[in-house]
């Protein structure tokens, strides 16, 4: 783990040897923006097939239904009515989980590396590195403690924050506008009723983008980057994606 932990070291610092030229002190936070950006469009293609999925599974909502009314007391043959139809399709329910699986190993990468005092046998030298005053390896409780919340440090986070809320925003109302335009038939239990909570759950996906403000909040610097990067590329994508599900009865559009 040590090994691989160097290596991943070193190829920060290679990014932000090679963008020092245009960042200076900052290129390093720079080199995790870049790092960010790579991931993203390493798994881009996923994305397109997750949006294909999704779009499909739109189109699929009136057999779904049709399906539940002939089989929704009979959750066994219910089920593989189910992956028949999605078989017959090509649709796989778990498409759109990918995307964000594959990220998760990246962000625990930096959130382990710019955690870590020593990587092998050396101190973490990416530990004093900074994004203007705010070293990469602190938190949003240590800026407080240096100059409070509208210190050097502290403004940094505030930048971090209001671009999360900007994005989460943005979201917000794309998500209202796409569940307005393709409303989703609630999945009903064996005796035919809906799900209890899955009402609920349909409430709050809109606010989820919200969530990432926590995150910003607790994890080291890089990491916060790494989240922040990620979730504003995430929202250029999906509007980019989806954005022939956010107009009723507009036709749903195959991705290339």
């Amino acid at each position: 783990m040590s090994a691989f932990m160097s290596a991943f070291a070193s190829l920060v610092g290679a990014l932000a040897d090679l963008l020092h030229p245009l960042f200076q002190g900052a290129s390093t936070a720079a080199a995790i923006v870049l790092f960010t950006a790579l991931v993203r469009l390493a798994v881009h293609p996923l994305s397109r097939a997750a949006a294909r999925g999704q779009k499909a599974q739109r189109r699929l909502q009136p057999q779904i239904a049709e399906l539940r009314k002939k089989h929704g007391k009979d959750r066994e043959r219910m089920q593989k009515a189910l992956m028949e139809l999605h078989r017959e399709e090509k649709v796989s329910p778990l498409s759109g989980c990918l995307p964000s699986l594959l990220q998760m190993p990246a962000f625990f990468l930096l959130y382990h590396l710019f955690s870590s005092q020593r990587i092998g046998d050396k101190a973490n030298s990416l530990l004093g590195h900074q994004l203007f005053d705010a070293p990469l390896g602190e938190r949003w409780h240590d800026a407080l403690g240096h100059g409070g919340l509208f210190g050097a440090q502290g403004l940094v986070y505030l930048g971090l924050f209001a671009i999360v809320a900007a994005v989460a925003t943005f979201n917000y109302g794309r998500t209202k506008r796409q569940m307005a335009a393709n409303p989703v038939t609630p999945p009903t239990g064996p005796d035919g009723q809906p799900v209890p909570g899955m009402g609920a759950m349909n409430q709050l996906m809109p606010l989820m983008s919200f969530f990432t403000l926590f995150t910003v909040a607790f994890v080291p610097l890089a990491a916060a980057l790494y989240v922040v990067t990620s979730t504003t590329w995430t929202a250029i994508e999906r509007a980019f994606l989806y954005r022939d599900m956010t107009a009723p009865g507009a036709a749903v559009a195959t991705v290339a």
